[in-house]
């Protein structure tokens, strides 16, 4: 009984979170924080801190991953599960009753321009606040400025990927002399053997899958492919997302316009931006595309959190891991920095009205901290009437 009540709490509170937890990854580790270390008392502060840092660490949603380890923590795997479903559900339902809506709809109308010049907006309030926090110093101000010059000349998945990992190599030469801050224990139902198996179905899935492609002619494993792969390899959270399912679903499933009119609208729910996928999928494979896709999307991030969490004592006090993961985090800004050119400008913006009403809306998320849905709204407010009058 005592174990169904565990159970039925986290579902409750990560609900709660699911339901009101407007403004991206780093407003939403606030969210969990005042929930989770305040509130509920499920852990203390230093133990929340090196959650977050494990989860900057792993590539994949980090707020959604701090949810599932929170979880895991609390209630085992399970808890992990039901606190990842209960953070993520609502905006998966939001997202793909929009997509069947856009299906179903005349597209060419302002309001939908306006969700588009909103991700403008959206994409420069995140890159102007990961750049503070991700490239403090010139070293890295270069990181970030090379990695995004070369995904603009070579615009690629693979590209990315590359520069990641020359980033992480150049972060560990200039910054492995730094200290690495201490460790805290974290308390687990599950140990390393559970551990050692996560991370073997995970290689396993992103190698295997692309593989096999060729030979399974199904759209539903063409949908798993693309959102594991995607899953599991994108540094930076829900933004940097933007550019490579880009590059995995425009235009063959989808075009541009219809792909960044999905990114906006998911500015205005709850929730993780990964749910994009939600969006996405109804559109690539109806109703089953929308399971499949959010499915693929975030099992690496319970793979990966599962694998790691019982060696993160030990990595966590590397300096080596820290220096190269300074590296990465300035590629990201920098693959962000890109994002913003292409796709999300050059989709967005066709005039200086369009480009007006971006400004307005960054005015209004940076300098009037106004929550991102009411932006949202706001913006598609303002393209209905671009669209009705000009």
């Amino acid at each position: 009984m005592m174990a169904q009540n565990k159970y039925l709490e986290i579902l409750k509170a990560s609900t709660k979170l699911g339901l009101t937890s407007f403004g991206g990854p780093t407003a939403h580790l606030g969210y969990f924080r005042d929930e989770y270390v305040e509130k509920r008392k499920w852990l203390d502060d230093k133990a929340y801190a090196d959650i977050v840092a494990l989860c900057q660490f792993l590539p994949g949603p980090a707020s959604s991953q701090v949810g599932i380890s929170v979880g895991m923590l609390r209630g085992g795997i399970l808890g992990g599960f039901l606190s990842w479903f209960g953070f993520t559900m609502p905006s998966v339902l939001i997202l793909a009753l929009f997509a069947m809506f856009i299906s179903g709809a005349a597209f060419d109308t302002g309001w939908i321009q306006g969700l588009k010049i909103v991700a403008v907006a959206v994409v420069a309030h995140a890159l102007l606040g990961m750049g503070k926090s991700l490239v403090p110093d010139r070293q890295r101000v270069a990181i970030a400025v090379l990695s995004a010059a070369a995904i603009l000349l070579v615009p690629t998945a693979w590209a990315q990927i590359g520069v990641i990992i020359i980033a992480g190599i150049i972060g560990f030469l200039i910054y492995k002399n730094d200290k690495a801050p201490e460790a805290v224990k974290l308390a687990l139902t599950f140990g390393k053997k559970t551990g050692i198996a996560a991370w073997t179905i995970f290689a396993g899935l992103l190698i295997g899958l692309p593989l096999l492609r060729p030979v399974i002619e199904s759209s539903y494993y063409a949908i798993f492919d693309i959102f594991y792969r995607v899953g599991s390899i994108v540094f930076g959270g829900g933004h940097v997302v933007l550019p490579m399912l880009e590059r995995e679903v425009v235009p063959t499933f989808m075009d541009a316009d219809t792909f960044i009119a999905g990114y906006g609208a998911a500015q205005a729910v709850p929730g993780p931006l990964f749910t994009l996928s939600a969006y996405l999928g109804q559109l690539m494979g109806s109703g089953w595309g929308v399971l499949v896709a959010v499915f693929a999307m975030f099992l690496p991030s319970f793979l990966l959190v599962i694998g790691t969490l019982p060696f993160w004592s030990i990595i966590r006090t590397k300096s080596g891991v820290q220096a190269a993961l300074k590296g990465v985090n300035a590629a990201v800004v920098g693959i962000l920095l890109a994002a913003l050119y292409d796709p999300v400008f050059t989709s967005a913006i066709q005039g200086p009205a369009d480009f007006a009403v971006a400004v307005i809306a960054f005015a209004m998320l940076v300098y009037f901290k106004l929550a991102p849905w009411i932006v949202v709204l706001i913006t598609a407010i303002l393209g209905a009437a671009m669209y009705a009058f000009l």
